[in-house]
């Protein structure tokens, strides 16, 4: 019984120190709230560093700020893969839009990655219900847009609308590369989902490349 209760102490503790963090993360949404704006996006990517596989961005719209609750929510790389997946249901059930992008690796090499990731956000936004008012990136800023907006360095740490971004568009991009996988068993694409990994490397050198190689990346050719 003791042990029983000092687990649910443990619970009760995590679930209130989340809280707390959870409700700092909703700083710049609420902030932006106050001054007027009503569709909030958050945006993050997944895949920029990968040697394969296309850029996916994923564009958020939490309505219901003040009731939004999802412990563990935190940058997507600060996680487990388990744990990512939960999430990933967790957000499409509790956020009231959401936008993905996506750039295969084919655009990539014409346009160069950072013009394919401020691509694949604005395909994000733009497959959102309702056209945001106001955009929150992770890190980038996007041209040639009239929204106004604000990127943040590090915003799955600061902002709970591109933390939810980040968990969505890591988990889209990781279902897309183990399809992948099932077309190019070769390369283990479900395993280490494109990245530069020893093993993944070591797959070119045996097979050469695949057609969705991202070919002006150094370790590809």
């Amino acid at each position: 019984m003791p042990e029983r209760i000092a687990r649910f102490k443990k619970k009760i503790d995590f679930l209130y120190q989340e809280r707390i963090r959870i409700e700092k993360l909703k700083n710049y949404e609420q902030k932006l709230f106050l001054s007027g704006y009503s569709c909030i996006a958050g945006l993050d990517e997944a895949g920029r560093g990968a040697l394969a596989g296309p850029v996916v961005a994923a564009a958020i719209v939490i309505k219901d700020l003040s009731s939004f609750f999802i412990a563990d929510l935190k940058d997507s790389k600060k996680i487990t893969k388990n744990k990512r997946e939960l999430l990933f249901e967790l957000i499409k059930k509790k956020t009231s839009d959401i936008g993905i992008g996506i750039v295969d690796s084919i655009t990539i090499d014409k346009i160069n990655i950072l013009n394919a990731t401020i691509l694949a956000m604005k395909r994000a936004i733009r497959s959102l219900r309702q056209y945001p008012d106001f955009l929150l990136i992770d890190a980038l800023k996007i041209p040639r847009v009239v929204t106004p907006q604000m990127n943040l360095i590090k915003g799955e740490d600061k902002s709970i609308s591109i933390a939810a971004a980040s968990i969505i568009a890591k988990v889209y991009r990781d279902n897309l590369m183990r399809e992948y996988h099932e077309k190019y068993p070769s390369y283990h694409f479900n395993q280490h989902k494109g990245y530069g990994t020893r093993k993944h490397l070591e797959a070119i050198r045996i097979n050469g490349i695949c057609p969705i190689h991202r070919k002006t990346f150094r370790g590809v050719i």
